[in-house]
């Protein structure tokens, strides 16, 4: 039995879950997120809890009913709370831009790059060396934030480039160090 799968999810208030066939829909305030259930797994809803269950004891059902709780938990999270991933410019010179549905980001190459923003996602820059990224899809949301910092990840000698708010950036020590 998952431990994680059996814990039931608690419904907030203002969150409504359909079960159509296969297909889970998830309502809230922020939007509504839609999930294809794999097969050997139901959804079951009881009064403001959400008990996810096997139809079958095969090694597939039982690693799926882990995987089907967590990203209905996240749904729900999502639609009534919203998620946010915070990044950091660090370098000289370096900055962000946002313009129109674009991120322009100087990153001491020979050209700005452009990013485009996809339509579900919220980008704001509080700053020209800061980038928060909302949304209700916690996959959407950090995939586009790795993207982002795919493009100039921190290097170990001096931390130049992008990384995630509180990333910790492990650094060497440069080569005159290294002999000495």
């Amino acid at each position: 039995m998952s431990k994680i799968g059996r814990k039931p999810i608690d419904l907030p208030s203002g969150v409504k879950v359909q079960v159509k066939g296969r297909q889970v829909i998830v309502e809230g305030s922020k939007g509504k997120l839609e999930y294809q259930l794999p097969q050997g797994i139901i959804l079951k809803e009881n009064e403001q809890k959400i008990f996810i269950e096997r139809t079958s004891e095969t090694k597939q059902a039982r690693a799926f009913q882990g995987l089907v709780r967590a990203l209905v938990f996240n749904m729900v999270k999502g639609v009534s709370e919203g998620f946010k991933k915070e990044l950091e410019i660090v370098g000289v010179g370096y900055k962000v831009e946002l313009k129109k549905e674009s991120l322009f980001l100087d990153l001491g190459f020979s050209h700005p790059v452009e990013k485009v923003i996809p339509s579900d996602l919220k980008v704001s820059t509080p700053s020209s060396t800061r980038i928060v990224i909302e949304g209700i899809d916690k996959q959407r949301v950090a995939e586009f934030a790795a993207q982002v910092r795919r493009i100039k990840p921190p290097e170990p000698y001096k931390g130049k480039g992008i990384k995630y708010a509180g990333e910790q950036v492990r650094k060497k020590l440069g080569k005159a160090m290294a002999k000495g």
